[in-house]
C-alpha cells in the first residue's frame, strides 16, 4: 500500500503537470510579448511571490540552513540555470506555434527521467518498463529519421527539465526554500536585463492596458505554484515514476495544440506520439500492478 507521504507525492506531482499543460493557454494571451521578456517577468514575479509566501508561511530558518551548505547552493546555482533554460524554451515554443514541440519534450522527458534514475539513483527497471523504454526510444527514432535532424525544442525541454528534476532530488531542499533560492539567484541578471533595456515594453507597466499587466503580474503564480507542488512530489516518489506520471501535461498541450491552435499532426508525428502513448500505457500498467498489495 502507497504511504501517507508517497500518496501525497503522487498528488502533488498531478497537479503539477495539470497545471502545466493549460499553462500554454496562459502564455498565448500576450504572445506579442518576446519570450525573452516573460521570461524576466517570470523570474522577478516569482521571486516576489515565493518571498511573500515564506513570510506568511514561514520557512526563513530552512533559508539560513541552505546559506550556510555551499554544496547545496552550488545545486541550486545549477537547478536555476535549468529551470530558466526550461523556461525560455517552453515560451518560444507556445508562442511560435511549436506547442506539439513541446508536448512531444515533455513525453521524452520520461526517457530522460529513467536514465537518470538509473545512473545516479540506482533505480532498476523491470522487464515491462524496458519494453516501455524500447518503445518510446523507436517513436524518438522515428522523429528524428522523419525529419532527418533531432528536435532540438523537444531535446532541450526534456533535457533541462529531466535534470532539473534530478538534482532538486538530490539535494534535498524543501520546495519553498529551494524555489526561494533559485528565483533570488536569477533575480539580479533580470534586474541588469531590466535595466539594460529600459525603454522596451518590460518597463512599460505604467503605460500598458490593465489586463496585460495582471497577465505578467501572474507569471509569478503560474511560475510558483506548479514548481512548488513539482518539488514537493520529487523528493517523496521514485524518479521514474515521477516521470511517467508527467504525461497529463504534455497530453493536455497536445490536445489543446490540435483542437484549439490547428497545429498540423502529420503521419510521421501521429507514429511518433503513437509509440510514446502504447509505452506510457505499458509502464504505468507495471508500475500500478506491481503495487497492488498481495493478500
Amino acid at each position: 500500500m502507497f504511504n501517507s507521504e508517497h500518496s501525497k507525492g503522487i498528488i502533488s506531482a498531478i497537479c503539477a503537470y495539470t497545471l502545466w499543460g493549460f499553462a500554454p493557454l496562459y502564455f498565448k494571451s500576450f504572445d506579442h510579448v518576446s519570450a525573452t521578456e516573460i521570461l524576466i517577468h517570470r523570474v522577478i514575479w516569482s521571486f516576489i511571490f515565493v518571498t511573500v509566501l515564506m513570510m506568511m508561511l514561514g520557512g526563513f530558518s530552512h533559508l539560513r540552513q541552505v546559506l550556510k551548505r555551499p554544496k547545496q547552493l552550488m545545486i541550486l546555482t545549477l537547478t536555476s540555470i535549468l529551470i530558466a533554460i526550461n523556461w525560455l524554451l517552453f515560451i518560444w515554443a507556445v508562442n511560435n506555434n511549436h506547442m506539439l514541440d513541446a508536448s512531444l519534450g515533455y513525453f521524452i522527458n520520461p526517457l530522460i527521467n529513467v536514465v537518470l534514475g538509473m545512473a545516479f539513483l540506482g533505480e532498476r527497471l523491470r522487464k515491462l518498463q524496458w519494453l516501455a523504454v524500447a518503445l518510446a526510444g523507436s517513436g524518438v527514432l522515428i522523429q528524428i529519421i522523419s525529419f532527418g535532424s533531432i528536435p532540438l525544442v523537444s531535446f532541450g525541454l526534456a533535457c533541462s527539465f529531466g535534470l532539473y528534476g534530478l538534482l532538486r532530488k538530490k539535494v534535498n531542499v524543501d520546495a519553498k526554500t529551494g524555489l526561494l533560492v533559485e528565483t533570488a539567484i536569477l533575480f539580479p541578471v533580470a534586474l541588469i536585463y531590466l535595466l539594460a533595456n529600459v525603454g522596451d515594453s518590460l518597463t512599460h507597466l505604467m503605460s500598458n492596458d490593465l489586463l496585460l499587466n495582471m497577465l505578467l503580474i501572474a507569471a509569478g503564480v503560474v511560475t510558483t505554484i506548479p514548481l512548488l507542488c513539482f518539488a514537493f512530489s520529487a523528493v517523496r516518489i521514485p524518479l521514474s515514476m515521477l516521470g511517467f506520471l508527467q504525461y497529463i501535461g504534455p497530453s493536455i498541450m497536445f490536445i489543446i495544440a490540435i483542437t484549439l491552435f490547428k497545429e498540423p499532426f502529420d503521419l510521421e508525428k501521429s507514429m511518433t506520439f503513437g509509440f510514446i502513448w502504447i509505452a506510457l500505457l505499458i509502464f504505468t500498467v507495471d508500475i500500478f500492478y506491481k503495487r497492488k498489495p498481495i493478500n
